[in-house]
């Protein structure tokens, strides 16, 4: 489908929204349903439990890491009908942890469960063409782009889009299915690579600064957001969350105001991550995802309420928890890349640091790129949490 359209019945996806039974809370011990095993659902099966609830998790993977510890783990495929039929007949809510769950299947189960977020705002945020049309139209900023898809669409030498990255607009993420280029030849080269699929070519910027939001946003409107952290990359992948963000207390407020606009835009019911560029004293936001975040990570051990357990509170139609931080944090990602050799990471060396909290994710094989864990330190001295991070970091062969 050109402009990366989707086949969603909207009539229908309303109708079910309307007839959500949100007046009554879901009490545990229900049984909960989380579309994806990986590190996110893990969470998130870990805050349900805690709350008393159960958990089936459906994902394709047999060793997934939240299939591992989930009351029920249906090993198939997202759109396999006989798995999602058993998850309709047994799970009182469902919710999902990563954005390329068909938005059909979310569609599917809403006719006869509660689905938090909904397909559309889901089908949104898996489309990057989709995305970017719908944050400008909501009349938020956003780096200039074209949609490119066919060949013709990519612009001259003259355009004032170059240099720009070039993205594939479905199931890129970790700066997969990106591509930097300085003119069209490159463009083109690039989009032959990408195998002609639809994507945006966006206007590469001086970024000062990148940062997020993660905030719960329930039924009813009422949205708790967490702070507004300062990230930082390595190849694409997020390697560093500090939270709260270094910059001034304008450009933290400003993310924090655009992210809710954003949410009230999609009328959105979930834990939702925003992403920002910050140029200059300007903000731009780069793209949203549909669950919780991985710069929201920090939030497990830095705040009263964390992320996952504002997913359970907001599909089981609980009052939203208190977001704030008791501590300053500092999130280092670790890839597989740490595994040197085959090799594990000084995990006691790291753990000498008597306020860093390390959470592995029962991933099988350590692959290069991939994100195996993820550690945080915590404290009340901004720049010890940040120093004590940084020496933990380099002691697990962490860049």
């Amino acid at each position: 489908m050109s402009n990366g359209q989707v086949n969603l019945n909207l009539n229908n996806l309303q109708k079910n929204l309307s007839q959500e039974k949100t007046l009554k809370a879901i009490a545990p011990p229900a049984m909960l349903g989380m579309l994806g095993g990986g590190q996110l659902g893990r969470f998130f099966v870990t805050a349900a439990h805690e709350m008393g609830y159960k958990v089936t998790v459906l994902d394709p993977d047999k060793n997934s890491p939240a299939g591992k510890i989930a009351d029920v783990h249906l090993c198939a495929a997202y759109d396999d009908a006989v798995a999602l039929k058993a998850m309709a007949d047994t799970c009182a809510a469902v919710t999902t942890e990563f954005e390329n769950v068909p938005a059909a299947t979310l569609e599917k189960l809403a006719e006869s469960t509660i689905v938090r977020p909904n397909a559309q705002c889901v089908a949104i945020a898996q489309n990057r063409v989709l995305e970017k049309n719908f944050i400008k139209q909501a009349g938020l900023p956003v780096a200039p782009f074209a949609v490119i898809n066919t060949v013709t669409d990519l612009p001259g030498d003259d355009s004032e889009l170059y240099p720009a990255i070039l993205k594939v607009a479905r199931f890129g993420y970790d700066g997969k299915g990106q591509a930097r280029v300085r003119n069209q030849l490159e463009a083109q080269q690039a989009f032959v690579e990408f195998k002609q699929e639809v994507c945006v070519l966006e206007q590469m910027l001086p970024l000062d600064l990148e940062v997020s939001v993660v905030l719960a946003r329930d039924v009813q409107g009422n949205i708790a957001a967490f702070p507004t952290v300062e990230n930082t990359h390595l190849n694409g992948i997020l390697d560093i969350s500090i939270a709260p963000a270094r910059c001034s207390e304008v450009i933290k407020a400003n993310a924090q105001e655009l992210a809710k606009k954003l949410a009230n835009q999609l009328d959105y019911a979930g834990v939702l991550g925003v992403e920002f560029f910050v140029v200059g004293t300007r903000l731009l936001v780069n793209e949203i995802a549909p669950r919780p975040h991985n710069s929201g990570h920090y939030t497990i051990d830095a705040c009263i309420t964390n992320q996952f357990e504002q997913q359970v509170r907001v599909m089981t139609g609980l009052a939203l928890g208190n977001p704030d931080l008791h501590s300053s944090a500092v999130m280092v990602n670790i890839l597989g890349d740490s595994w040197v050799n085959n090799t594990e990471p000084a995990w006691d060396a790291a753990l000498v640091h008597s306020n860093l909290k390390l959470h592995l994710y029962s991933k099988e094989e350590p692959r290069k790129a991939r994100k195996m864990g993820h550690f945080t330190v915590i404290g009340q001295d901004k720049q010890v949490v940040l120093n004590a991070a940084l020496i933990a970091r380099s002691e697990l062969n962490i860049g």
